[in-house]
């Protein structure tokens, strides 16, 4: 079951792939060594990335599996940053000494960052996080493989015997069983249904719910909808995806069903992690987008596809980027991406028909060499690679008008990274030739065209302009911005304004759990506090939950002592919990206590006042809750000369149960 993740695994998605160096047999065919390079997708912030110059790291895996003794023995270390980063883990499984039908697992790793481009501490954070969520992870990869196996009919794998007869023999199932697993991991036998068979089980979708919402499908598109929809079901925990979702990944891959459900699941995990199903709840542009973006939606086109309307000659994309930053950008276009699959499914509800495209209307008038700008070339075609990866076949037909003499050289750099498929519905129009026959009234209604291109239609897109430099982004204030795109995946920001704590409730069922938090003062001076509660707290104002009746001792109570963490500490930390119930962990601004000797300020008092965080303190912080044998599992074995978290863990590991033990650590 372990050899099936190789040479690839789709259930671990960071796991690119692998090629075997070295692979030997003894001569009685009892151990069987093999030595594997391993490509693994640097799951980090965007600015890491570039700073380290790479986009995948590789790790050599030596596996030793002994038939004779029953035991199969992992060795890996990092190949890639080796002189800087050294990370090595070494993985068992046994058999039980007192019952030979269960199978013992045990893992540890260990970690030593002796330098790397100053980014020490990020990176310490980045490997605890991805560590402990691969622990997690691997018992659910192996368990699958295993079921995998069991519903292919191999329950049992026959004993290894030394007996001359059957040496020959074993080494023949030790061959086929090593060449059945790699075969069974390669795309076209991973869980799911296979690319090229049509389901023979009889169960389809109804036609009238097929021609009212999903439009004309084979029958064999039919069936590779159902199959696919099915392993998802089977398979993947979050939320599935509805059928119109599903179909677009289908069309992208021209319903090849495994590279359509890699696709899907890729996009799925990206969803997740950038929290994309809750954008169009919680996104609100910049007021200076909504004045300065030049996009919008206006009715419908001739099909009944909704219309989306982009003069982009109008927009300064330049000065947008320096005004609001990419990622602020990047995420406008994905709320634009979630309104359009909105609209599809408001107008397929409309009309009674499917619809699970729109139609872009691209007006170039304007368009000039300030376009060119190589930084905003190249977030476009980011933007671009995003919404083909995870907004496949959304684009109906797009529709571009008014293209000037500089067009080509635009489209000369972006038209490599447009799909084949999404350029077919390209219609391009120079001059005045979108008027008249073969022009715009062959795709809009007239009465739906807007009235800057002749049209009846008043079209409420905004008109744009050039953005004021005065509103530019200062370099200090970019800096700034980059640093909290770092962990923004992760960690939550917090504004904490005076005389307002910043509260976070977190419920403990069980007596022994441990409680882990980690957090970093971006401005000004905070006090850290735990209390524990047998009540559950009523959210109020500015995210605070201990209410103003409450009396400490009495309706809560103080479980950590206060600690005051200045400017730019990074502060990481445990709290083994003793009672169930709530714990709160609260930040507060630190106001230095004042003097009651004098009326007049001294000189202490001016300099703090002068130094003063203004307004409101701001930090970044993470907090998770363990049991308390995951994280001694977890934690405890990765060892670090650099480490906080090595220190914490042991220090947790060695608290006795009926104690409540915390720990804080702090790095400058």
């Amino acid at each position: 079951a372990y050899e099936k993740r190789f040479p690839t695994c789709p259930q671990i998605p960071v796991f690119l792939g692998s090629e075997v160096l070295r692979e030997s047999h003894s001569a009685d065919g009892a151990v069987h060594v093999v030595e594997r390079s391993c490509r693994l997708r640097v799951d980090a912030p965007r600015l890491l990335r570039k700073i380290a110059g790479v986009e995948h790291v590789v790790f050599v895996q030596r596996n030793v599996l002994n038939w004779k003794e029953r035991t199969l023995l992992i060795d890996a270390h990092n190949e890639t940053f080796a002189s800087r980063v050294v990370v090595h883990e070494n993985c068992s499984y046994t058999v039980h000494p007192e019952n030979e039908d269960w199978t013992c697992f045990e893992q540890s790793a260990s970690l030593d960052i002796r330098s790397f481009f100053g980014f020490e501490n990020a990176l310490e954070k980045i490997a605890m996080k991805q560590y402990t969520a691969n622990v997690k992870r691997g018992k659910e990869v192996i368990e699958h493989y295993l079921n995998e196996l069991i519903s292919q009919g191999t329950s049992h794998i026959p004993r290894w015997t030394p007996a001359l007869g059957r040496e020959e023999d074993a080494c023949n199932q030790v061959g086929q069983w090593d060449s059945g697993s790699l075969d069974a991991n390669r795309p076209s036998s991973a869980p799911g249904p296979a690319p090229e068979t049509v389901s023979t089980d009889g169960d389809k979708l109804d036609s009238d719910y097929i021609e009212r919402c999903l439009g004309h499908l084979t029958p064999m598109q039919e069936s590779c909808l159902i199959q696919l929809r099915h392993w998802l079901q089977e398979t993947h925990k979050g939320k599935i995806p509805k059928d119109e979702h599903i179909l677009r990944f289908l069309r992208a891959r021209d319903f090849h069903l495994d590279k359509a459900r890699d696709m899907l699941c890729q996009s799925l995990s990206w969803r997740k992690q950038q929290q994309v199903d809750l954008l169009l709840q919680t996104w609100q542009p910049p007021a200076l987008l909504e004045e300065f973006y030049t996009g919008g939606w206006h009715y419908q086109d001739i099909d009944g596809r909704p219309l989306y309307i982009l003069r982009l000659g109008q927009m300064d994309t330049k000065g947008l980027m320096k005004a609001v930053g990419e990622e602020a950008l990047l995420r406008h276009v994905l709320s634009v991406n979630e309104e359009g699959q909105k609209r599809c499914e408001g107008n397929t509800k409309l009309f009674g028909r499917g619809f699970d495209s729109w139609t872009c209307l691209l007006d170039l008038e304007g368009l000039n060499m300030r376009h060119l700008w190589r930084p905003g070339v190249k977030a476009l075609l980011r933007m671009i690679e995003v919404v083909q990866d995870n907004y496949p076949e959304t684009l109906g037909r797009l529709l571009i008008v008014r293209a000037p003499r500089v067009f080509p050289v635009l489209w000369t750099l972006i038209s490599p990274f447009i799909n084949e498929n999404t350029r077919q519905k390209f219609l391009i129009y120079s001059g005045s030739n979108y008027q008249g026959p073969g022009g715009l009234v062959d795709y809009l209604d007239k009465e739906v065209i807007p009235d800057f291109l002749g049209g009846e239609s008043l079209c409420n897109v905004p008109e744009g302009g050039l953005v004021p430099k005065s509103l530019y982004l200062t370099e200090e204030e970019q800096e700034q911005a980059d640093q909290l795109r770092q962990w923004s995946e992760t960690y939550q920001a917090a504004s904490i304004p005076r005389g307002a704590p910043h509260e976070v409730a977190v419920e403990i069922l069980e007596g022994e759990s441990v409680i882990t938090w980690d957090f970093d003062i971006l401005r000004g001076d905070v006090v850290f506090s735990l209390y524990h509660t047998k009540q559950l707290p009523k959210p109020g104002p500015r995210e605070q939950l201990i209410d103003k009746s409450w009396v400490l001792g009495r309706d809560y109570s103080r479980v950590e002592a206060p600690l005051i963490c200045r400017e730019g500490e990074s502060i990481q930390g445990s709290h083994v919990t003793r009672w169930p119930g709530v714990y709160l962990l609260q930040w507060q601004m630190h106001s230095p206590p004042g003097s009651v000797a004098c009326s007049l300020p001294g000189v202490d008092d001016v300099l703090t006042a002068l130094h003063s965080p203004g307004p409101k303190c701001k930090l970044l912080y993470y907090c998770e809750v363990l049991a308390s044998e995951d994280f001694r599992g977890s934690m405890s074995s990765l060892e670090s000369c650099t480490s906080g978290f090595s220190q914490l863990s042991a220090a947790t590991s060695a608290s006795s149960s009926g104690q409540s033990h915390s720990s804080s650590l702090i790095s400058r």
